[in-house]
């Protein structure tokens, strides 16, 4: 596991780790639109460090739209997303259409010419760190047979940091998702609860913000980012909301 530390320092042209700055997009994809029409805040980037299972070496980039501050809400949804959810995702009860993308991919494309014009540019760096996993049903979890190591995927509420790997710090229990594809989406990282990113000082205030100054993900509910180990397509990725 890794934990996800922001620095003042800014991000210059190039740089891959950023709140903000120029994103490194995969190749073929524009730059993400909301369902709205208004481009989408570029609210962080990073290389997921290669010792990470399933997405190591894969680069990781986050949007979501300036107008539209929503959960991720969706109507009767069952754990088989639909064909293309990160185009037309299920029904939601917040929005008509996708005002976030979430992209992974190996490519080796460039940055944008522009960056992102909302968020000021800062320098990410990851810290390896260690899991602290608790685990509330052990009993239950154990009396079949199952491992430990299971056991904790299955039931274990991990650090409720910004992070990279480790275990989800569920706050409303575990949820699991099929892609369309038909491989079930795994866990990469997760957001903690409001998590705020240091706006330019002339951008107008977030709708529904929950902090002066700063721009949030998702009103600022906790978040975990769940993607599709097949890598099927760059946006095959699911923002799981929770508070």
């Amino acid at each position: 596991m890794y934990v996800i530390e922001r620095h003042n320092d800014p991000a210059t042209p190039g740089a891959r780790d950023t709140v903000g700055g120029w994103p490194i997009l995969p190749a073929g994809e524009p730059w993400p639109l909301c369902f709205c029409g208004e481009r989408m805040i570029l609210f962080f980037q990073f290389d997921i460090p290669a010792d990470i299972a399933v997405f190591g070496g894969d680069h990781l980039l986050v949007f979501q739209c300036p107008t539209h501050n929503d959960a991720v809400v969706a109507k009767g949804v069952s754990d088989q997303l639909p064909p293309r959810f990160w185009d037309t995702p299920p029904p939601l009860y917040t929005a008509p259409g996708a005002f976030w993308r979430i992209m992974l991919h190996r490519d080796h494309t460039s940055p944008t010419p522009d960056p992102d014009e909302y968020l000021r540019p800062r320098r990410l760096d990851f810290r390896p760190a260690t899991e602290q996993v608790t685990l509330w049903w052990p009993g239950e979890a154990l009396s079949d047979g199952q491992d430990l190591d299971s056991a904790f995927t299955d039931h274990g509420i991990g650090l409720p940091e910004f992070k990279i790997g480790g275990v989800p710090s569920w706050i409303q229990g575990r949820e699991s998702y099929t892609c369309p594809c038909g491989d079930n989406l795994v866990y990469v990282c997760q957001i903690p609860t409001d998590t705020g990113f240091d706006k330019h000082h002339h951008r107008p205030e977030q709708p529904d913000t929950f902090r002066f100054g700063q721009y949030g993900l998702f009103l600022g509910n906790e978040t975990y980012v769940l993607a599709c180990p097949a890598h099927c397509h760059p946006a095959a990725a699911w923002p799981v909301n929770q508070n």
